[in-house]
């Protein structure tokens, strides 16, 4: 098969996660899995016929520490219980929105997702609607993780490769504190006029009443602690992801079922997504690997470029080895190697705009589908297995994130990166 036909199962997988769904969600949900491994088993067929097998292990590898993370982060934080008593209103979501965009950046998008999610749903229980549960994903599983290594999993790619923990923060917090001050205005926009359109005795209920927080299950914060100081673990392979695992284990097993039954704790939504990226991980190694090879021929040299290139292909493959994948083209321009610190290091010194173009896009453009990052499809599931109907992939892009994020994205490409 030749290199370009290879990548008709990436594609494939992605056509199906979006079509489907809207054709037959029954049969979907009961075979999503078999499509996913068997386009998976088609491209690693063709890299072991030719010998590279290789890369196939290293996308493998890639993914283990991906859904390591997810997973451990996922069933942790279900292990928390934090109960909001009290009905919601558009300030009371403005402040959880933005404790989430703060908390994202300490425990990671998928730690602060899984933690929130379910008391944002329940106090808007009696007026939840899609837009709530979109935003979410914008604002905390997101564009909020932005300024630290351990916020968004590109970040953290980069700082293993050397870029300084602290680096990150210090060029982009302006971005990141305007992308945050306009997304939660939008949403302050949209909760206010659904707000206004309830019946007069609930918006009284509503304001009145006043917010009782509960928490349970808090020996689990020691757990997330482990797992965001394991981060920090480069070797031997697989250690950090063995203790991200057993952390989840022992959480797992010492929380009481009652915690998990009032978290509707459930397995199915980080199945789907271990399902899903498992393929998706497999099929996108040529699609990498052909944009690795010929971004010079193709002419992707400004920062520009980058910045919308990067936020292009983050919207639709993982956004972390999308991010590595341009750095390291962008370092290629300047002979650079990314697997070189000293390299990087000299990369980020004088050519530092495209770092910041590439980090911006990976994290903010993530958002833009259901499969940008991981995260997203996590909300998407536990919010429809609360019974609350979510838009659908393309619904999601065309009356969310194109109308919405879009604007937003241009206007920083056109202050800061332009």
């Amino acid at each position: 098969m030749s290199e370009d036909l290879i990548t008709i199962p990436f594609v494939l997988l992605l056509l199906s996660i979006a079509l489907i769904p809207l054709i037959n969600q029954s049969w979907w949900v009961k075979n999503y899995y078999s499509v996913s491994v068997i386009l998976a088993v088609i491209v690693a067929a063709h890299y072991a016929i030719n010998s590279k097998i290789s890369d196939i292990v290293f996308a493998l590898e890639d993914y283990i520490k991906f859904i390591s993370l997810l997973a451990s982060l996922y069933v942790v934080s279900g292990g928390i219980f934090i109960g909001i008593k009290g009905a919601s209103t558009p300030l009371k979501n403005l402040m959880l929105l933005s404790i989430g965009a703060v908390l994202a950046n300490i425990i990671g998008t998928t730690g602060a997702s899984m933690l929130l999610i379910r008391p944002y749903v329940k106090t808007n229980k009696l007026r939840i609607s899609n837009y709530h549960i979109v935003f979410f994903i914008f604002i905390v599983s997101n564009a909020g993780g932005a300024l630290t290594p351990i916020g968004d999993p590109p970040l953290f790619l980069g700082y293993l490769k050397g870029i300084p923990f602290f680096w990150i923060i210090e060029k982009i917090f302006f971005e990141w504190l305007l992308v945050m001050f306009l997304l939660l205005v939008v949403f302050y926009v949209f909760d206010r006029i659904n707000f206004k359109k309830q019946p007069l005795p609930l918006q009284e209920e509503e304001i009145k009443t006043h917010e009782k927080i509960e928490l349970k299950g808090l020996f689990n914060f020691l757990f997330l602690g482990i797992i965001i100081a394991s981060v920090f673990i480069t070797s031997p392979l697989f250690l950090r992801e063995a203790i991200m695992l057993l952390s989840a284990v022992l959480s797992y097993k010492m929380t009481g079922k009652e915690i998990h039954k009032r978290n509707h704790f459930a397995f199915l939504p980080i199945n789907e997504v271990a399902w899903l990226f498992l393929g998706i991980f497999i099929t996108m190694t040529p699609v990498l690997e052909l944009l690795s090879n010929h971004s010079k021929g193709l002419g992707i040299t400004s920062v520009s470029n980058y910045y919308w290139l990067t936020g292009l292909l983050s919207s639709f493959l993982d956004n972390a080895p999308t991010y590595l994948t341009f750095l390291a083209a962008a370092m290629g321009i300047y002979d650079l190697n990314i697997n070189s610190i000293s390299n990087v290091l000299l990369f980020i010194t004088e050519h530092q705009q495209y770092v910041i173009a590439v980090s911006l896009s990976s994290v903010f453009f993530g958002a833009m589908t259901y499969i940008g990052n991981g995260p997203n499809f996590m909300v998407k599931s536990i919010a429809e297995s609360r019974n609350i109907k979510t838009p659908g992939f393309l619904g999601y892009i065309f009356k969310y994130s194109i109308p919405i994020l879009l604007p937003i994205y241009s206007l920083i490409w056109w202050l800061f990166i332009k």
